[in-house]
């Protein structure tokens, strides 16, 4: 009912600040004593002044914008109807009504006044926004005095978000110290962060920089730990600047954005059209890495994705997920074991695959140091299946999911991966299918990683347990590693190993340290952080490349290729194999053990691994004590 009103309100407002501006000309003219004949002029002309005022602000729109929006552009529009309005008047009064005195500097004076009027009333609610401090009591400090942090504080003054109210920027430039955007003052670089903590104390410090560097958060992370202020960011900083994001998307700082490095992008039209319309088939599709490979595969509009998973509960996740997001016409979920070879024929018998991502095996080291024969089985075995099955098929490409474990090893699992890379680099000698194999780090939010038990840990006071101060890793994301394998699979050099140019690695401790200041506690403090020795099959560091192995430059910028200087010859390692294959089902784990040396000779026992652990533990500096290889007895 109001609504209808609105127009016909702003159209009245508007007259009679047009009146008003024309009754202040005059007045201004004759210095406050208007005599009667101008008076008697000013109102004969008045009419047609109002009328042309309204025809003119209707010709140009200005009736239609949102005062609390009023920008440059409305007053532009308002300048142009005002000055076309009193142009306009000009001849009518001068030569319609022939009124040759009428006051020139009437029309300028009442121009300049109904433009200050006008647009005085419109700006009111701006400026009360602007410069009248908001009732918000978060108190929002924002990093970033340029565009992202303009439109930041702009939104927040609009819109408050959650109560928050900027009282001040950051920026790295010290040059801008002083200066305002939208009323609100650059305080400082982040060497003043200490300083304006004490005195202002913020709730909130929002960082608004594109493509901030991790080295830049980690600081900003170290720096807020005493004060207890919550580091908030903007995913997708690009978006903001095109209007694209909402401020309900500010989210926490999280770990994530602590990467040593930055995070790689990777994919694009390649992938897409490698997959699109191709029929796919992905192993293990109801784990972290499988089904998030399930994800973007989908996106690409496959014929069919064939979800191979033997864990019901996590193929009905992925599964239903996938359906959710509208791919239910291209999703084929399969119960089934990539060591039962009868099953992997029948499924590639039914859906004739194109491409195979094998990402099944087991993958907790601890666990596959107790049951080596498990580890044999499933790794190996099942490897040595789908690669045997998907060759038979005629599958175009397959691409195996290893890790940086397979090098040098020191468990049971990177020996069994090694042994799965070497079964697929064969392979590839005598079959028309591109095998490849990608070999990645540690992927933080998989499962059995790191970041699950450091989270329930602090969740529960401490302590956090870290197994070495020294033990440092690769890191990468979820993500990224999904695109690195489906990025791999673009790549045409048959028996190849892709690994991710990583940077460098990172100490667990630090990780650890962050996760816990992340979560508001100050590290070594309100939660310990305690030492429990290297667990069995661990090393103090990863490697991505052995130096028996050949490293170039891909086609695709920071994935190099990797390729063995010398493979054992197929027929003696399918030997090899089936042996090993043969102890593991007798549950022989010292031969089992015995037989893994033998086709790993870098494996290094994780008994060994454990005895660093422990060496480290009692030596006085902890210095890293010398490894040495496993012997069986």
């Amino acid at each position: 009912m109001l609504q209808s009103y609105r127009r016909p309100a702003i159209v009245a407002i508007h007259l009679v600040l047009a009146g008003l501006a024309n009754w202040c000309a005059f007045w201004l003219r004759f210095d406050g004593a208007i005599p009667e004949w101008a008076l008697t002029l000013q109102l004969q002309a008045l009419p047609v002044l109002l009328a042309l005022r309204a025809i003119f602000l209707i010709y140009f729109q200005a009736y239609e914008s949102m005062w609390r929006y009023t920008s440059i552009w409305d007053l532009r529009k308002l300048a142009l109807a005002t000055l076309t309005s009193t142009t306009a008047f000009y001849v009518i009064v001068r030569w319609g009504l022939g009124s040759a005195n009428y006051p020139r500097s009437i029309y300028i004076i009442d121009a300049i006044l109904m433009i200050l009027f006008v647009g005085g009333v419109r700006l009111a609610p701006r400026l009360q926004r602007e410069f009248v401090p908001s009732q918000g009591n978060r108190r929002v400090l924002v990093y970033g005095a340029e565009d992202a942090g303009e439109a930041i504080v702009r939104s927040l003054k609009s819109h408050p978000f959650e109560g928050y109210q900027p009282i001040g920027f950051l920026d790295d430039d010290s040059a801008k110290i002083g200066q305002r955007i939208h009323g609100v003052r650059v305080l400082g670089t982040l060497d003043h962060l200490p300083h304006i903590m004490e005195t202002l104390s913020p709730h909130v410090v929002l960082v608004a920089v594109p493509n901030v560097s991790p080295a830049v958060l980690r600081s900003l992370v170290r720096t807020m730990a005493p004060y207890r202020g919550v580091i908030k960011i903007i995913p997708h900083l690009r978006r903001l600047l095109d209007g694209k994001i909402e401020l309900s998307q500010i989210r926490n700082l999280a770990v994530e954005d602590l990467l040593m490095r930055d995070p790689v992008e990777l994919g694009g039209a390649a992938t897409r059209n490698l997959f699109a319309g191709k029929r796919v088939l992905v192993t293990g599709a109801g784990g972290s890495i499988g089904s998030e490979l399930c994800r973007q595969i989908a996106a690409c509009q496959p014929s069919i994705l064939v979800l191979y998973e033997r864990y019901e509960n996590s193929l009905y996740a992925i599964q239903n997920e996938l359906v959710q997001q509208g791919h239910r016409d291209r999703i084929a979920a399969t119960i089934g074991d990539i060591t039962d070879e009868a099953r992997l024929s029948a499924v590639m018998t039914l859906y004739r695959p194109q491409i195979v991502l094998h990402a099944a095996a087991h993958k907790h080291v601890p666990l596959m140091e107790a049951s080596p024969c498990e580890a044999v089985k499933n790794n190996v075995g099942g490897t040595r299946l789908v690669t045997k099955t998907a060759a038979r098929h005629e599958v175009e490409r397959f691409i195996m999911i290893s890790t940086d474990k397979a090098v040098n090893p020191t468990s049971v699992m990177g020996a069994t991966k090694r042994i799965a890379e070497l079964i697929v680099q064969n392979t590839a000698r005598t079959s028309r299918t591109c095998f490849a194999t990608v070999r990645f780090g540690n992927v933080l939010g998989s499962n059995g990683s790191v970041v699950p038990l450091f989270l329930e840990q602090i969740k529960a006071g401490g302590p956090v347990t870290v197994t070495h101060p020294e033990v440092q890793r690769y890191f990468m994301l979820i993500p990224e590693a999904v695109q690195l394998v489906l990025q791999a699979a673009t790549l045409d050099t048959s028996g190849a190993t892709y690994v991710l140019d990583m940077g460098e690695q990172i100490k667990v401790v630090e990780l650890a340290r962050n996760m816990i200041r992340l979560s508001g506690y100050i590290p070594d403090d309100e939660i310990p952080i305690t030492f429990v020795g290297l667990r069995p099959g661990e090393k103090l560091f990863e490697e991505l490349v052995d130096t028996e192995e050949v490293v170039q430059p891909s086609s695709v910028r920071k994935i190099k290729r990797v390729t063995p200087r010398q493979l054992p010859t197929s027929s003696a390692l399918a030997l090899q194999v089936e042996n090993l294959e043969s102890l593991a089902q007798l549950h022989d784990t010292k031969s089992v053990m015995e037989a893994i040396c033998r086709l790993v000779p870098t494996f290094r026992s994780g008994q060994v691994a454990a005895a660093v652990g422990m060496g480290w533990a009692n030596s006085k500096h902890g210095a890293k004590v010398e490894e040495q290889p496993w012997i069986p007895e």
